[in-house]
């Protein structure tokens, strides 16, 4: 089974890393929708698109490499700070 670590664009430009170990082409991530709707209003929401890339795959990593992989492109594209994206964790760190 190939692993990824993806990252999902929002139209308001903000991010959100995640992985996915079934590669399912229908899975968009576990960000929190409550934090997600502050960021757009009703109209917004009626109609809108989001991209999802694969910025890295494995067919061998183990879970634990699929997880500390997906931290270091948390951090790498700063994706846990509220001004740029929608993880929160691990914490954002100035």
């Amino acid at each position: 089974m190939i692993k990824i670590i993806y990252r999902i664009t929002y139209p308001n430009g903000k991010i959100y890393i995640g992985q996915d170990i079934t590669n399912s082409i229908n899975y968009f991530g576990s960000a929190s929708s409550k934090l997600i709707a502050l960021d757009f209003t009703e109209k917004e929401r009626e109609s809108f698109t989001i991209t999802r890339d694969i910025l890295w795959k494995s067919e061998n990593a183990t879970k634990s490499e699929v997880n500390k992989t997906e931290i270091e492109f948390i951090l790498k594209y700063q994706s846990n700070n509220s001004q740029i994206g929608y993880n929160r964790t691990p914490p954002y760190k100035n």
